[in-house]
């Protein structure tokens, strides 16, 4: 059975808790993978790598930093099909969303190595006679990043080659339930030149956690999960007197007006709802439908939900792959099971889905669910698999004030023809992010990514100049010189005098 332990000072370091996880492969059910469970003497190891490099780290030049970001980008661009594989045998998603993750992550070690332009300071000169005030920004130190299972590639790459590239050293902690990503990401890293301990991968579960949010070194936490989950590290981090961004959970809704483009709006819900299994943060799981496209906005998902190749990520066929673990796969089957007694439609029921030849997989099929009630506990929670409820409305204003109820705030999206509608929404919908006939809004890399009200706790969002804040903080220098005019005898420079 293989064996995923920690990598720590530019090195693999075998656990030593006595702790272990297992990782499963989706597809089939079976163990693969036992993965080491940090204890606190562990997570002190790292930050104490950390701590050790950020010396010189802290203070390298950014010709350094990026000369060897542009090396990692090569190598993990050379590698794409690697770590996509690692993701596909750990994860279950298919091959290509898992290249897809990769090429969002790539995205923002992309922007690290443009990092000299955002580092730029600012200058004011003669505030006041012969005064000057410069602001520059410094690293913080030594920063921590706690990922999910359902990117466990791109989201650490949403964080530390951000974070190195300000100067910071990194301790990541990623899921337990598909660790071996971090670590090539680690590796990859190491061959591109990173000096040891810049970058240290701690496997392990809450007492990993905990242990990262107490430790008086981390000067900073990033993390993306649940709300709850994300609550939690927001509080006891931010209650030990580090700076936080902690990205929660979301419903996403998209709105369809009675003048959108139906089949655009239908082939959007499809892969916006099942795509990666409606593992993700982003994905549509409530469609709002206004007026009377209802009916036929059903009928049309329906129909295009029905034709979904489920099977194994390694199968090219397949275009939906099992979910992470069969405990998730019950708690999701759950929500479609009771819809009814709550008075759904059951339009769609994919809780008996099966793949032959690999029965113990974590399968489960596309479910939708129509004419659902906001009190019914497939609106209100976050399911975070493929199911797709659809609530009916009259009119666009009752649209806005269901988005606008839910205590999520992440991303949303409209379906439109007219632009004087979508302005609207734009500026009315309390949300982080939203698509304009774009159903999952994710911002590129230059532009930050994060929520509003339960779906953020803290004031920074992730990557893009929110990014660089986050990992660097502020300094002003005011500055008076004497003028050389003002000394009476001049200013002896040192120089050998000829005449």
């Amino acid at each position: 059975m293989k064996t995923v332990n920690h990598w720590i000072g530019g090195k693999t370091v075998e656990g030593a808790s006595g702790n272990w996880g297992q990782v499963t492969d989706p597809a089939t059910g079976a163990v693969t993978t036992r993965v080491a469970l940090a204890s606190a003497e562990e997570v002190d190891a790292a930050v104490g790598a950390a701590r050790a490099a950020y010396a010189t780290w802290g203070t390298s030049s950014l010709s350094q930093r990026t000369g060897i970001l542009f090396q990692y980008r090569a190598l993990l661009d050379a590698r794409r099909d690697d770590i996509a594989a690692l993701i596909t045998a750990e994860h279950g998603k298919v091959h290509s969303d898992a290249l897809g993750e990769v090429a969002r992550g790539l995205e923002i070690v992309e922007l690290a190595c443009g990092i000299t332009t955002q580092l730029k300071g600012e200058l004011s000169t003669q505030v006041s006679s012969k005064v000057d005030v410069s602001s520059i920004r410094q690293p913080l130190g030594v920063v921590a990043g706690i990922t999910p299972f359902n990117f466990p590639a791109m989201v650490p790459m949403w964080m530390f080659p951000l974070a190195v590239a300000c100067g910071n050293t990194f301790v990541l902690k990623p899921s337990e339930k598909d660790p071996s990503a971090a670590n090539l990401l680690a590796e990859l890293a190491s061959e591109a030149g990173l000096p040891d301990g810049v970058l240290n991968v701690v496997h392990g579960d809450k007492v990993a956690v905990d242990s990262l949010l107490a430790h008086p070194d981390v000067a900073a936490v990033s993390f993306v999960g649940s709300t709850p989950i994300a609550r939690h590290i927001h509080a006891t981090a931010s209650a030990n007197g580090k700076r936080v961004q902690a990205l929660g959970g979301a419903k996403n809704h998209m709105l369809v007006l009675p003048d959108a483009d139906l089949d655009a709006a239908a082939d959007a819900a499809v892969s916006a709802a099942y795509g990666s299994a409606g593992e993700r943060c982003m994905s549509i799981s409530a469609l709002v439908a206004v007026g009377a496209i209802g009916d036929e906005l059903v009928a049309k998902i329906r129909e295009r939900a029905q034709k979904i190749t489920i099977g194994p990520g390694d199968d090219p066929a397949s275009e939906m792959g099992p979910l992470i673990t069969r405990a998730h796969r019950d708690k999701v089957a759950s929500y479609v099971t009771g819809a009814a007694a709550q008075g759904a439609d059951v339009v769609l029921d994919g809780t008996g889905h099966t793949v032959k030849g690999y029965e113990e997989g974590h399968w489960i099929g596309l479910s939708l669910l129509d004419n659902v009630s906001t009190d019914s506990d497939a609106y209100r929670d976050e399911i975070f698999g493929p199911v797709l409820v659809v609530l009916r409305v009259e009119t666009y204003e009752e649209g806005i004030a269901l988005i606008n109820a839910s205590p999520y705030g992440n991303g949303t999206a409209i379906f439109t023809r007219d632009g004087g509608a979508a302005r609207r929404f734009q500026l009315e919908v309390e949300a982080g992010m939203v698509g304009v006939n774009v159903p999952i809004p994710v911002p590129v890399g230059y532009h930050s990514f994060g929520g509003w009200k339960d779906s953020l706790f803290g004031d920074h969002h992730i990557y893009g100049n929110d990014g660089v804040h986050f990992y660097t903080r502020g300094k002003v220098v005011t500055t008076r010189w004497p003028d050389p005019a003002d000394t009476p005898a001049g200013v002896d420079l040192g120089f050998p005098r000829n005449h």
